[in-house]
């Protein structure tokens, strides 16, 4: 664990893995998409690994051999097998709550996802869960994972510095984004990366389950708020 945890001003959550259960159903899609091509087709944790980069970067990494001439026709697999469930994607439970809770409080919300803009769109709709989010930032319009563009763009849009930031997000690549960008980083090891992984990377914690999750925001973020 890290230092001591300071009152964010704004908490920012990754999408999959972290608010929405899609970690199998994006995994299975890359999966499908290889053997669609006739590629070696990436062992499930091998999938899981590339999830919250940008899709061309996820892609690139699973399918290093690819020509990339070729790399459209991946993507449009990958999109076919996705876009066949993604309806069917709800958030995890008890992440309603969790999110009503920080709104009621008056703690601002936003999006940093390696989901398209049209994706995330399309997700808030599904979900209903846009109007928690005061602002949101997607890999096809910024600098995809682990890079710190869409950390620093959302707290420029909110006029805040990004050390006062909370990252909350599911894989090493969302770590790295907040470390890179000043912010803090907060773990959930339920969604597309292990413990351990997630530990190496010195988030402020790690949690193991959405209640975790809704206790500790309970004890560092509401009974300050």
């Amino acid at each position: 664990m890290a230092g001591p945890v300071r009152r964010p001003e704004v908490v920012i959550f990754d999408w999959d893995g972290t608010l929405v259960d899609s970690t199998q159903t994006i995994a299975q899609a890359i999966r499908l998409s290889c053997e669609d091509l006739g590629l070696a087709v990436p062992s499930m944790a091998d999938a899981q690994y590339v999830i919250g980069l940008g899709l061309q970067d996820a892609l690139r990494r699973v399918a290093p051999d690819l020509p990339p001439e070729r790399a459209p026709e991946l993507s449009m697999r990958f999109r076919h097998h996705y876009l066949s469930r993604d309806q069917l994607l709800v958030p995890f439970e008890g992440i309603t709550r969790l999110l009503s809770d920080l709104q009621a409080a008056g703690v601002v919300m936003a999006v940093a996802t390696g989901k398209s803009r049209q994706g995330l769109e399309r997700a808030f709709d599904t979900t209903q869960t846009r109007g928690f989010f005061t602002t949101s930032r997607c890999a096809d319009e910024s600098v995809p994972k682990p890079g710190p563009e869409m950390v620093l763009e959302i707290c420029a849009t909110l006029d805040l510095d990004p050390a006062s930031a909370l990252v909350v997000g599911d894989t090493t690549h969302d770590i790295g984004m907040a470390h890179s960008a000043g912010a803090q980083a907060l773990a959930v090891s339920y969604g597309a990366h292990e413990r351990e992984a997630l530990m190496r990377h010195s988030p402020v914690d790690c949690l193991e389950t959405v209640v975790d999750l809704h206790q500790w925001v309970r004890t560092h973020i509401l009974q300050n708020a």
